[in-house]
């Protein structure tokens, strides 16, 4: 019982960071921007970055618009398997983990904005980038972490002095290297 406790705080402090700071954001940015006004720190970096009120009624980056309830749905779905399978994941497993709490927090961040608005608050404006907002950033640096994960597991998996296999038929006789040389 203390494992899963112990695991479901780790998860729950990732997620909750992630969705304090995204809902701060998107909290600050409705209050001191009306939609569609930019600011930028400093008038040399509005072609390189931006803060852009907007709204997006699909998915990150502004993909698939008007799609609302179908990801409000696809999120819940996606907290519940993270939830669940998380206290699974070896603790040794240290990138799953962090990627499962990006994602969560991620994906409960923008679920909050599409149950109390109808719509997703972005503002993050990075060259022609689409326009986008932490948990959005948090889903994709969360996915990178995965991938990192799994390249890391596979790279320990592989013998470091290992050359490159021999290729032998099983019908094909032994070879003498003796009398090859």
């Amino acid at each position: 019982m203390k494992h899963y406790i112990r695991d479901y705080l780790l998860l729950f402090f990732m997620a909750g960071i992630v969705v304090g700071l995204d809902q701060y954001s998107k909290a600050y940015v409705r209050s001191h921007l009306a939609v569609g006004e930019m600011w930028s720190p400093a008038s040399w970096l509005e072609g390189y970055f931006r803060i852009v009120h907007w709204y997006n009624s699909g998915v990150a980056f502004g993909l698939f618009q008007g799609s609302g309830q179908i990801f409000t749905v696809l999120a819940i779905i996606v907290a519940i398997i993270i939830i669940y399978y998380f206290p699974r994941v070896s603790t040794e497993d240290w990138t799953l983990r962090i990627a499962m709490g990006l994602q969560l927090g991620g994906a409960l961040g923008n679920l909050v904005d599409r149950i109390g608005f109808g719509q997703v608050t972005d503002f993050i404006s990075i060259g022609t980038f689409p326009v986008f907002n932490l948990a959005d950033a948090s889903i994709s640096v969360g996915v990178a972490v995965l991938i990192l994960g799994i390249w890391i597991q596979d790279r320990k998996k592989k013998p470091e002095n290992a050359g490159p296999a021999e290729i032998v038929a099983a019908d094909d006789p032994p070879v003498d290297r003796e009398k090859l040389q």
